[in-house]
């Protein structure tokens, strides 16, 4: 178990790392950026156009692409040294998408607008080629098994890998005889294990979706309270979208997954893409000569697991998530927990980076004893808890089988970053992560700071619908991005290379199929 109170092991490897030649140990790390919104039409409802082809192809373009909805335009970033650089190349990005977008809006939340029924959600296409008809297929499948409206929530991932020069430095702190990719993997995965631990911290401070509109919850229990018109809530949730309302399923509440280990994971994560599921085999795999899902195992592939977090490594062509880990071991994780900033408009900001990179450090230095099944189901509540009433005066998580004060332990998590924030302003005299972690500390103090208190307050100062407040935040954020003056013409243009590029390879690979759609499946899965 981790240590209430002071953490010796964190303070030892902290220390060493403050004391090492390198001293800027923790400086440098690729971040990226993967960002999640529904296209509108101008009144708020789902645009039921098809992509826009100026965008280039969803299925090869690097940058924009689309991700269960045809309507959930997906923009994806590189990875960056610094959080500033990262910011801007999203705002360039917006910025050339609106340019094609017409009357259309970028949906500025997590949770939908107004959407009638399932039927009003169109799955995602990506042309004909075997791998484009196996991505809508898998869609399919995921709207069958959890209802295609789940699938139109929107988010952010933020993807972050350490920098190189942390890992030889590590090694040394603690006495270990390698520094290649199998420590790297295991010290990985003792960050997941403590972002299992204490990643409800970030449902706090950044969750800004604590209310959802009638039609979100028509037809379903849901235990919310009446809030404006048109608008249900929870007087002190903060991320509905990370609660068993939204990607919590309670379809997947009993699949486990081990992160004690890389080969604990790919083994729990291998099994459940392998065994059947009854009630998935009543759906019906392949039905009058139509696909409605890949297989009827529990997940169909490995990206149908959500979790809070993933191990990740860059896949090569035809090669699954699983194959990745095994060949090469974690490259980076992605930190999917994070609701659209509604009050930015690229939906995310330079202090919440910061704070998330900081807060993978802090993760990956403290102690991370393994985790047994008993006590990941209590980490797990802990984050519902807070996803449903984190805001709630006096609230309380099971720590290590006691109940303490969200308050008591936030404040001791925070306090305990100063350190690792120090390391990676070095060389910066503005301190800009220590100002970051100054900002999200006052959130810890002030509840009313955090976003979804604002967006509650905001909704009870003007009475409106959640789907006209945020209609009216998208509204305002389209017009930001089309009267911004300095656009970067040459990155635009290249934006645009890369979607004229993009249709092309479709096409390429389309013409180069050379086997049919069951004998390609039957070769993945192989």
């Amino acid at each position: 178990m981790v240590s209430r109170g002071i953490d010796r092991v964190f303070e030892r490897r902290l220390a060493g790392l403050v004391n090492a030649r390198e001293p800027r140990v923790l400086v440098g790390g690729r971040k990226g950026v993967e960002k999640e919104s529904l296209r509108v039409n101008s009144n708020g409802r789902l645009a039921q156009t098809t992509h826009p082809q100026a965008l280039g192809s969803a299925l090869t373009n690097a940058n924009i692409t689309t991700d269960y909805s045809e309507a959930l335009i997906e923009l994806v970033t590189p990875t960056f040294q610094e959080s500033w650089e990262l910011l801007q190349y999203l705002c360039d990005l917006h910025q050339f998408v609106y340019r094609h977008l017409g009357d259309e809006l970028l949906w500025a939340t997590s949770m939908p607008s107004n959407i009638s029924s399932d039927a009003e959600i169109p799955i995602a296409r990506y042309g004909r080629s075997n791998i484009g008809q196996m991505k809508e297929v898998y869609r399919l499948g995921l709207g069958h098994r959890y209802g295609r409206l789940m699938q139109a929530i929107s988010g952010v991932h933020y993807n972050y890998s350490f920098p190189q020069q942390l890992w030889p430095v590590l090694a040394a702190v603690q006495q270990s005889h390698g520094a290649g990719s199998a420590f790297q993997s295991e010290q990985y995965f003792a960050l997941l294990r403590n972002y299992r631990r204490y990643g409800w911290l970030i449902l706090y401070l950044f969750g800004n979706s604590p209310c959802v509109s009638d039609s979100f919850v028509a037809g379903r229990e849901h235990g919310l309270q009446r809030f404006t018109a048109g608008t249900w809530y929870e007087p002190y949730a903060t991320s509905l979208r990370m609660s068993d309302l939204g990607y919590r399923n309670k379809k997947q509440a009993g699949v486990h997954i081990s992160v004690n280990s890389l080969d604990e994971y790919v083994r729990d994560l291998s099994r459940l893409i392998t065994v059947p599921h009854a009630p998935y085999q009543h759906i019906g795999v392949r039905v009058d000569g139509q696909y409605r899902q890949l297989n009827a195992n529990l997940l169909q592939i490995e990206n149908e697991y959500y979790s809070f977090i993933r191990p990740k490594r860059v896949v090569r062509s035809g090669e699954r998530p699983t194959q990745a880990l095994r060949r090469g071991g974690v490259e980076y994780v992605e930190v999917r927990a994070l609701d659209v900033s509604a009050f930015d408009p690229v939906g995310v900001n330079q202090n919440k980076l910061r704070f998330l990179e900081a807060f993978m450090a802090l993760c990956l230095l403290k102690d991370s004893p393994y985790l047994a099944e008993d006590e990941d189901e209590a980490l797990d509540s802990n984050h519902l808890l807070v996803a449903h009433r984190g805001r709630e005066p006096e609230l309380r998580l099971n720590r290590e089988g006691r109940m303490t004060p969200l308050r008591d332990w936030a404040m001791e998590l925070v306090d305990s970053m100063l350190g690792v924030c120090e390391l990676l302003d070095q060389g910066d005299h503005a301190r800009p992560y220590t100002k970051a972690l100054e900002a999200q500390t006052a959130k810890v103090l002030d509840v009313a700071l955090t976003p979804s208190a604002r967006t509650v307050h905001e909704l009870q100062a003007s009475g409106q619908s959640f789907a006209d407040f945020a209609l009216q935040i998208s509204a305002a954020h389209k017009s930001y991005f089309l009267d911004l003056h300095a656009a970067n013409e040459v990155r635009l243009e290249e934006f645009h290379a890369e979607a004229e590029r993009s249709l092309q390879e479709q096409q390429q690979i389309e013409a180069a199929d050379n086997v049919d759609f069951d004998t390609y499946l039957t070769r993945y899965f192989s």
